[in-house]
């Protein structure tokens, strides 16, 4: 057979060859369409499945309720152990079991799970999220500062030393002990010439300072309290009022140590002394008539606390405002909640931060101020 017959007749191998390949290319082409086909449906099945929505049911609950808890904190009641109070008190701290229920649901590869988790993740950011970063701007006309030195400090001397190093303008102290009195007035006098104390708690300034005068914080109450003499009163005195003198104008001070917070199985959340001093502190800031205040104290609460709202409501923390993250206070080894407050009215705070730690169980905090 020529080349030319074997052409006509198809039986040179190239012809069918040819063909053969372009229908099994043709072959392959509609397998791999149908294989994406495939791969397509079942995505579009993985998601739309019941199965992943069904799944850590468990888990989304307990999502919901944190989100539900965090955002509406002010509406549980005090009526039971000042369970809001308490609630209110660690409340930054609730957003540690969002990651644990996270990794539950990832474990679970629960959609509904992860889905009802954008709950406290918003509430918390819309609460806390603001005071992650640093809010805080250079300069300041007047720093102040204050400290709880703590009734047991064992080194006095040595937080004088640290305290009259911080370069603070006012500086304000809690705890002051007759025993340790002295030795504050000494380690302090020379960084700062004007200095009153009023039962434990104690003003030093660098500034003249006038009409100190103690304030009244309920911390002794009842039907007997107004017949005591006064030298019985003065050992419960916790607060103080002072002029400061500066180049801007009078700045009224106040320095408070308010009652402290107990946590038992029988009380709850105890704070009634810390609450009648909070209310009775409210009512002479409400009083006072200098337009620029600042009160500087161990108020043994946080500024969420609904007890503070007599405060809160009329000065506004140096912390939140021109902070930078938290600044938890105590313990001082471990902080975990800010209880040691700069609040201000009038003025601008410009930055705000913690001191370093002395052999007190507080850290010492500082703003500068500006007019």
């Amino acid at each position: 057979m020529t080349q030319a017959e074997a052409a006509e007749t198809g039986q040179d191998g190239a012809g069918p060859r040819d063909t053969g390949s372009a229908q099994d290319a043709g072959a392959g082409s509609r397998w791999a369409s149908l294989r994406r086909r495939a791969d397509i449906r079942r995505v579009i099945l993985s998601v739309s499945r019941p199965e992943p929505w069904k799944r850590g049911r468990l888990l989304a609950a307990p999502a919901l309720l944190l989100g539900l808890l965090m955002l509406l904190h002010a509406e549980i009641p005090n009526r039971i152990g000042n369970l809001g109070s308490l609630v209110e008190t660690v409340l930054p701290w609730f957003g540690l079991f969002i990651p644990v229920l996270l990794a539950g649901a990832l474990w679970r590869r629960s959609a509904s799970a992860v889905t009802a988790l954008l709950l406290p993740v918003l509430v918390w950011l819309h609460l806390f999220g603001g005071m992650l970063g640093d809010r805080s701007h250079a300069g300041g006309d007047l720093v102040v500062a204050g400290h709880n030195v703590g009734a047991d400090n064992p080194d006095p001397a040595g937080t004088a030393r640290n305290l009259s190093a911080s370069g603070a303008d006012v500086l304000a102290l809690e705890e002051v002990t007759p025993q340790a009195k002295p030795v504050y007035e000494k380690g302090l006098a020379k960084a700062y010439p004007y200095h009153a104390v009023r039962g434990t708690v104690g003003l030093w300034s660098k500034l003249p300072m006038a009409d100190v005068r103690a304030v009244d914080t309920a911390m002794d109450y009842g039907p007997l309290a107004a017949t005591k003499p006064a030298d019985v009163k003065a050992a419960y005195v916790r607060a103080l009022r002072a002029t400061v003198t500066t180049r801007h104008g009078p700045l009224a001070v106040y320095v408070a140590h308010l009652g402290s917070a107990r946590v038992n199985p029988r009380a709850g959340f105890w704070t009634d002394s810390r609450d009648r001093g909070a209310r009775a502190l409210g009512r002479a800031v409400a009083a006072e008539h200098n337009a620029r205040v600042v009160l500087i104290g161990d108020l043994n609460g946080v500024t969420d606390d609904r007890a503070f709202d007599g405060l809160t409501s009329r000065l506004r923390s140096t912390q939140a405002a021109a902070g930078s993250g938290f600044g938890f206070t105590w313990p001082a080894r471990f902080p975990v909640v800010r209880i040691d407050q700069i609040l201000v009215r009038g003025v601008t705070p410009r930055s705000s931060w913690s001191l370093p730690a002395t052999a007190s169980d507080h850290l010492p905090v500082a703003a500068a101020l500006s007019w």
